[in-house]
């Protein structure tokens, strides 16, 4: 207990360089200790004891303690609740500091608040920064005041702030250059060795923890910078290889926003805009976290779902008779991935054609997705609702035959999937598309109607 020590605190930023908490930890004057915790909390409620994404967790923790032991160093890696296992930590070491980087869940405030209490009432100064996203929630702001509920006014006054973001950060009120944040570390002279025995920083196994390994394929960090060039040209055709697929990198912080940003700024403006979009869903969520659980537009919230169990179940298994769709859910089921467009296509059919509530396919994509993000997650389902942010009207209702011809109109991603399309086998259409959209037009209106009398009675 005679040494006095720092904290990094790992959660969503799970790399050594361009890491902003890391970065200034190990700038505090004090050796740094790195921490990182598989919470009960979250892992105890995973029905699937198979979860990829703990499994990639898992992997990308042990090769983050081979980097640090490298070093002379070494990361100590709990198994609790976040209370105990902070209990567990600051009475083996004499704390003086603790670094992290901000995470905006729901939850994960909640989390930081009763660290940060527990911190604060044993006088331990608790430093937070933004590592996950450009820019946080109150940075892109309205000229007139408030933050952006629209997208593409948004997106040009993040555009214009980019390039200052990009060449300065925040820290501790004060603006440093970020060109720190690049350096060639960590070195041994960051580090220094906390340790008596090889069991101080052992990695608790999948097992002990209930899960069991699965076969995982993750995709590199790294892209061609000619798919980023051709990503506006490629990225709508599920059966070509263009997309980036860096999705799970983003969500666990394997790789650096920054970074990405300042290549995306130079090869692709289409690109760009889908980090923007990270932003934009991460400010929503913290601006207004009801969306969490309920409509970002509160009228939404009385549209009168069908909530079909069984056609339900049949999208979650690709069962649809639609090939576009059902070659989607079946990606997703078997490799925790789904093309972007096609995530589109699979939301817009379950909420619009099945009229089932777009909480259900929240649930499922969050349970299935490798990349999984609440923030993301949430955006793109209330978007494929029309319950959003979205400028479009709601009656804004994907075609799947449309889009299948339109985006794979040689059916290489489709007969990939769903190898019995064309055949007795393939179900019939589980609903008319025509139907369907008269059925969900119907709907929405009489939902929204009563939606305005109930806010202005």
């Amino acid at each position: 207990m005679s040494k006095k020590i720092a904290i990094f605190w790992f959660r969503r930023d799970l790399r050594l360089a361009d890491n902003a908490g890391l970065f200034q930890a190990l700038k505090g004057g004090f050796p740094v200790l790195p921490l990182f915790i598989f919470d009960r909390q979250i892992l105890d409620q995973l029905e699937d004891k198979a979860d990829a994404r703990v499994m990639f967790i898992h992997r990308v923790i042990a090769e983050l303690q081979q980097q640090l032991q490298a070093l002379g160093s070494g990361m100590v890696v709990k198994y609790a609740e976040p209370l105990t296992a902070w209990q567990e930590v600051l009475s083996t070491y004499d704390v003086q500091a603790v670094y992290t980087n901000r995470d905006y869940e729901p939850y994960a405030r909640e989390r930081d608040t009763a660290v940060g209490q527990l911190l604060a009432d044993k006088g331990i100064p608790f430093h937070l920064f933004k590592d996950q996203v450009i820019f946080e929630e109150g940075e892109i702001t309205k000229k007139a005041g408030g933050v952006y509920t629209v997208f593409t006014p948004y997106s040009r006054t993040w555009k214009a702030l980019l390039n200052e973001r990009l060449e300065t950060v925040e820290a501790d009120g004060k603006k440093v250059t970020i060109s720190s944040y690049l350096k060639s570390y960590p070195t041994e002279d960051y580090f220094d060795n906390f340790w008596q025995t090889q069991e101080q920083y052992a990695v608790p196994t999948l097992q002990a923890m209930g899960f069991t390994p699965v076969e995982l394929a993750i995709p590199p960090t790294e892209v061609s910078r000619g798919l980023i060039r051709n990503y506006d040209e490629t990225r709508n055709f599920p059966a070509v290889a263009g997309t980036s697929r860096l999705g799970v990198h983003f969500r666990f912080g394997t790789i650096s926003i920054r970074e990405k940003a300042r290549n995306a700024r130079q090869l692709n403006e289409t690109f760009l805009n889908e980090l923007i979009w990270r932003d934009f869903y991460a400010q929503i969520l913290a601006n207004f976290p009801h969306v969490a659980v309920r409509s970002f537009r509160p009228e939404y919230d009385f549209i009168e779902w069908r909530n079909n169990e069984a056609e339900f179940q049949a999208w979650c298994e690709g069962r649809t008779g639609y090939p576009i769709v059902d070659a989607g859910m079946r990606e997703l089921n078997a490799t925790g991935f789904m093309h972007n467009r096609v995530r589109m296509i699979t939301a817009s059919f379950l909420t619009k054609h099945l009229l089932i509530d777009w909480r259900w396919g929240e649930a499922y994509f969050a349970a299935k997705l490798l990349d999984f993000d609440l923030a993301s997650n949430n955006g793109g389902w209330q978007w494929a609702a029309g319950s959003g942010t979205d400028a479009a009207p709601y009656f804004r209702i994907f075609n799947p035959t449309t889009q299948l011809e339109k985006f794979d109109k040689e059916l290489k991603y489709v007969k990939h999937w769903v190898p019995t399309y064309g055949t007795d086998a393939y179900p019939a259409p589980i609903v008319d598309h025509k139907m369907a959209r008269e059925r969900c037009l119907e709907v929405y209106k009489r939902g929204l109607d009563r939606g305005k009398v109930e806010a202005g009675g």
